[in-house]
């Protein structure tokens, strides 16, 4: 029951996303805009790492578009809450697990297949990664969503409006993006910024996919990053459930 309740919901609104299409590729803008405008500005630099330039910024590209795009997902569930949408989806026998995984599994399916435009885009550039590394990249985008979605859509449920989401939001995607080295590694930021780094679980997601796009797949970045990302998602998909559970409308 629980596959079929999911599938259901997830079919629901991947139909709604097929449907805006603008919006499917309005997304990447942000990432897209990096690639091509400040891409270029990197090539050349040493940025203490192994691999190209290219290799260095395509995977916080990747990461960014999990990021971003996930983490402001909780503004559709406070508009479906004001039209009674959730209130009439939580009175059905539906699961509850199946309300949230359909929701953040439509939201994976939507940024890996951004994710895959962008690489696409890419590899135009300049791009040359391994086919290994680069399905792996995808797969962490995949968990980053689950990851992030369901924790704004959580948020999304015990808030009551998009002006109270939004500062919040605000205020965990900035530091997030600054601390996790998506633009840059932070192996290049003065010792203090490195070591508070190590502190935002994306960091690891970020040096993870960076060693599988120069083809070091046994490395300990490796490692760290898949424990994070499978636990992250585990935690957020458990506290995201709860509160469909318990959260009015």
């Amino acid at each position: 029951m629980l596959l079929h309740d999911t599938a259901l919901v997830y079919g629901r609104y991947l139909r709604q996303s097929l449907r805006s299409r603008f919006a499917l590729l309005f997304g990447m803008l942000t990432p897209l805009l990096y690639l091509l405008f400040f891409g270029p500005l990197l090539t050349g630099l040493p940025l203490g790492g192994r691999g190209s330039s290219w290799q260095v910024l395509v995977p916080g590209l990747l990461l960014q578009l999990g990021l971003f795009g996930a983490l402001f997902g909780g503004f559709a569930i406070i508009l479906e809450k004001g039209q009674g949408v959730v209130e009439r989806m939580r009175v059905t026998p539906v699961s509850r697990l199946a309300l949230l995984l359909g929701r953040v599994l439509r939201d994976a399916t939507v940024f890996v297949f951004q994710a895959v435009l962008l690489v696409l885009a890419a590899l135009v550039m300049g791009l040359r990664a391994p086919l290994t590394g680069v399905l792996i990249g995808f797969a962490f985008v995949a968990l980053l969503t689950v990851s992030l979605a369901s924790l704004s859509y959580a948020l999304g449920m015990k808030v009551r409006t998009p002006q109270e989401f939004g500062p919040l939001i605000n205020a965990v995607s900035m530091p997030s993006m600054l601390l996790s080295g998506l633009m840059l590694p932070m192996s290049l930021a003065p010792g203090w910024l490195d070591v508070l780094s190590h502190f935002v679980p994306f960091r690891y997601l970020v040096d993870a996919v960076r060693d599988a796009y120069v083809g070091r797949y046994g490395t300990a970045h490796m490692l760290y990053g898949v424990l994070v990302a499978v636990g992250f998602s585990a935690l957020a998909v458990t506290v995201g459930t709860r509160v469909f559970r318990t959260a009015g409308a």
